[in-house]
């Protein structure tokens, strides 16, 4: 099919992806995870209760306390830092802590301090485990009951629940597991970012030149998560990490919350801005080959790549909700009016680069239509217990700034190639 095409269908399935793990209505759910273990029931249950040795198996809970004068609320201390670089807590309540008469052990836990997160955040959401006797031992049950809009956190914590029931087993049976989910292991990402070439591969047409494409634009992925993954580390996020999900593309993830506006900009711009840094040595280089013999050979590749440079890095400053453009816009504006203005400046300006280098009209009212599509979904995002630092105007000038620079440098690496390409 022809690159705009592609490029059209590519985004119509991002939308379809985009939907379905951010804010598909999932209504009420349990999710149940389930562990078969040699050992007693009653050896089961003394490291599984709350007030239990959780600490020396629990592959992210580092303390256990119990809340001075209130005998049923406990608190837990987490390995994943808070706001602050301090390890969160969170204060639990234990509901209906029993014992069957076939020897089994229960008990419904509910959230009711977060130092992180809103309170709201854990309306609704409940928490049972039991441990039941078996014939060859004991059977372990994690259950949790809450109202999921979005895949994505849905099977987030069906994957906490399957690792912590993982490592459960491991330490009774004496292995050391690791700290990490089996898909941000390194060889796993590898074998995801490969998948992806290949899966984009087809867009592009099953030849050459179409698997030159593809793998220019993984690579193009990962410079941009790069980019996110330079301004946590910058900001103090020393876990910071990334998670390549094929077609969708790659998330960056930070090793804590964020304290404050400007960093929520700074970290959402810096996908486009390191790889607007790429643009002029581009340019140059290409400049360069021009003069030396077969050159004709050596500037295509240059100027393919240069071009889904610019079009993944403007599609991303595009205003949409969960777009970084959309990010970073709404830090710097919190008047809804100016808000409102500086997005259709920056939808003109992209839809102006789609007419500047061609596109039919035809593609670029689809394109309009899809970016309309993608600022309809919105999502309810976990809110913090505290606002965040607001941003001073010397640091609303300085992002938006650098906003305009990462749009400017991204808009010409797009018309420049295709100029060169097509003349």
């Amino acid at each position: 099919m022809a690159t705009h095409q592609a490029a059209v269908f590519l985004l119509a399935i991002n939308l379809g992806l985009l939907w379905l793990l951010m804010a598909a209505p999932l209504g009420r759910r349990t999710l149940k995870v389930s562990q078969s273990l040699r050992e007693r029931a009653e050896d089961v249950w003394n490291i599984t209760r709350p007030a239990g040795d959780i600490t020396v198996w629990h592959p992210n809970v580092i303390a256990v306390s119990p809340v001075d004068g209130h005998p049923d609320l406990i608190e837990f201390a987490y390995r994943h830092p808070d706001r602050h670089g301090r390890p969160s807590r969170r204060t639990m309540v234990v509901d209906r802590a029993s014992m069957t008469a076939s020897g089994s052990f229960a008990c419904e836990l509910r959230v009711v301090a977060d130092s992180t997160l809103d309170q709201a955040f854990w309306n609704g959401f409940t928490e049972r485990r039991t441990v039941q006797r078996t014939a060859t031992g004991s059977m372990v049950t994690v259950e949790q009951t809450d109202t999921y809009r979005g895949l994505a956190f849905y099977l987030f914590r069906l994957f906490l629940l399957r690792r912590e029931l993982a490592a459960l087993r491991d330490h009774l049976e004496g292995r050391r597991g690791s700290t990490l989910f089996r898909l941000e292991q390194p060889l796993w990402q590898t074998l995801l970012v490969i998948l992806s070439t290949l899966l984009l591969w087809p867009f592009f047409g099953l030849t050459r030149t179409g698997l030159m494409m593809s793998t220019f634009l993984t690579l193009v992925i990962v410079l941009h998560e790069l980019g996110h993954m330079v301004a946590y580390r910058a900001f103090g996020h020393p876990s910071a990490r990334m998670i390549f999900v094929p077609l969708l593309g790659g998330i960056a993830v930070g090793g804590r919350p964020y304290n404050s506006l400007f960093e929520v900009a700074s970290c959402a711009l810096m996908g486009a801005g390191v790889s607007a840094f790429l643009v002029p040595i581009l340019v140059a280089a290409h400049e360069t080959v021009l003069g030396l013999p077969h050159a004709a050979s050596a500037e295509g590749p240059i100027l393919i790549f240069l071009v889904i440079l610019g079009a993944f890095n403007l599609l991303n400053l595009l205003p949409t909700f969960r777009f970084d453009g959309g990010q970073v816009l709404r830090q710097i504006f919190q008047n809804q009016t100016m808000l409102a203005l500086a997005s259709f400046a920056v939808t003109g300006v992209v839809l102006w680069a789609g007419w500047r280098i061609g596109l039919p009209p035809q593609t670029l009212v689809v394109g309009l239509a899809v970016f309309t599509l993608l600022s309809l979904i919105r999502t309810t995002g976990a809110r913090p217990r505290d606002e965040l630092v607001t941003m001073t105007p010397a640091e609303k000038l300085l992002t938006g700034f650098g906003y305009y620079a990462a749009l400017a440098m991204h808009v010409y690496a797009v018309i420049y190639a295709c100029d060169r390409l097509f003349a």
